[in-house]
């Protein structure tokens, strides 16, 4: 039986292309069955801008981790897993779409 009981997505913008996040997360909302957060114009908890963030189950993974390669237009993305253990599931249990950035792991 796996631990991972979802993923989250936190596509992060600048104020330059917030409307660019906003658009992709309400695509996705459309397209797929997840949860889509409320955008964050400033970081909040261990992410280092602002972010929206895209919940989902597992099973859905292998379709929208392509659909957010081929949709993201420049944006980055950091997508992780839902293990109840929050620093590993942004640290060993994470990977980016776009450049790596640094996150607070403080708080984790």
């Amino acid at each position: 039986m796996s631990t991972i009981h979802g993923y989250h997505a936190h596509i992060y913008f600048d104020n330059n292309d917030a409307d660019k996040a906003e658009t992709l997360c309400k695509a996705a909302g459309e397209k797929f069955p997840l949860r889509v957060g409320r955008m964050h114009l400033q970081p909040v908890g261990p992410h280092p801008r602002g972010s929206c963030q895209l919940a989902f189950k597992s099973a859905l993974l292998g379709t929208v981790l392509p659909w957010l390669i081929e949709n993201r237009n420049g944006l980055t993305i950091l997508l992780h897993t839902l293990t109840g253990d929050d620093y590993l599931d942004h640290t060993d249990n994470a990977f980016w779409l776009g450049k790596t950035e640094a996150l607070n792991l403080k708080g984790l």
